[in-house]
């Protein structure tokens, strides 16, 4: 069951791993901003729950982009860093996405997007380019349609690939681009400057006990996010 801790919500958590539903306004972690990262807040709840006296261990397996919010794994012992790192490689974590678009008629309500990617670094942005451009990797995504809304519509999205911008770049390539993403060609922001992209749900093998875990991260009651049909929750 999900508890809350000064800001934190915790959806999991055991002797090996934690699970947190980030806000869209957390760094997984620090930058160049000098903003308090969501590692350092984990490791602070952790050590003041635990009553810890020294340095708290914690394992940043994966990360959000800042204006994203949902689920964050974090490893609490090093067995289960290497192993989730390992099951990561693997495609051995399976991850479920929800975006609001932009409403596209044309589209297909269930489809795979294949695409190459290519990140630009000094512009922290990736552009859909050529199979044989330099630096492109191939990108996959399964999705489908599973709520309209007068203009928008709520995607669910399967990750085959893990590139940069992924879900974001591809999904204005076929003129859905997600609410909020100025930097992906939406034309305005949400006013907390989030976007509406939502790590929604993960499904692994525990790396320890073996058990079969899915965990499920409540969406937002901010922007659109409201207007999600609460069936879909």
């Amino acid at each position: 069951m999900a508890s809350t801790v000064q800001n934190l919500q915790v959806l999991y958590e055991d002797n090996h791993i934690i699970i947190i539903n980030k806000r869209a306004s957390d760094i997984v972690q620090g930058d160049k901003t000098g903003d308090t990262p969501l590692s350092d807040i984990v490791k602070d709840y952790l050590k003041k729950k635990h009553n810890k006296p020294g340095n708290v261990f914690l394992g940043t397996v994966h990360r959000l982009d800042r204006p994203t919010s949902g689920i964050v794994l974090f490893a609490k012992t090093s067995k289960a860093l290497t192993r989730l790192n390992k099951m990561f490689q693997n495609h051995e974590i399976e991850k479920t996405y929800w975006a609001i678009t932009s409403k596209n008629l044309s589209i297909k309500s269930k489809d795979t997007l294949i695409h190459f990617l290519r990140k630009n670094t000094k512009q922290n942005k990736s552009y859909v380019t050529t199979e044989n451009a330099k630096g492109a990797k191939k990108a996959i995504l399964h999705y489908q349609i599973i709520q309209k809304l007068e203009r928008y519509q709520l995607f669910e999205i399967q990750l085959e690939t893990g590139r940069h911008h992924q879900i974001r770049c591809q999904l204005a390539s076929i003129e859905c681009p997600i609410v909020g993403d100025l930097k992906y060609h939406y034309p305005r922001s949400n006013p907390d400057t989030s976007i509406c992209l939502h790590s929604r749900r993960v499904q692994f093998t525990h790396p320890v006990s073996k058990e079969n875990l899915t965990i499920t991260a409540p969406i937002s009651k901010e922007n659109l996010w409201k207007f999600i049909d609460p069936l879909s929750e």
